[in-house]
């Protein structure tokens, strides 16, 4: 049975996906801002919703920290930058791809 956990890292604006220590998938994303930074610890997904609405795109997975999430987005461009309010930003077809892998409780780190 797979172990996923999330790994944010960013520094590099990447996601990975890994099962046990081994990385599955690596995902661009968006980042919080200067002002409004991603918010750097151990966390995990308690709630998901399909087409949230918005700025959230296709998807919302919500973290144990409350406000905070990794969701779709509706500006594609936003990718690869520091332009959130401290949520995760990831493609949408990315975001729903992640969400069909990994069952609320996943386990997720971020790091500067």
């Amino acid at each position: 049975m797979p172990q996923y956990r999330i790994i944010v890292d960013l520094s590099n604006r990447t996601l990975y996906l890994l099962d046990g220590n081994n990385v599955v998938r690596a995902y661009p994303i968006g980042i919080g801002k200067i002002l409004t930074k991603t918010p750097v610890g151990e966390y995990m997904i308690v709630n998901k919703q399909a087409n949230p609405g918005g700025p959230f795109g296709a998807f919302w997975m919500g973290l144990s920290r409350p406000h905070y999430g990794i969701h779709g987005t509706n500006d594609p461009s936003s990718i690869g930058r520091e332009v959130s309010h401290g949520c995760i930003r990831m493609y949408n077809e990315d975001v729903l791809q992640l969400a069909s892998i990994v069952p609320i409780r996943t386990r997720v780190t971020i790091r500067a």
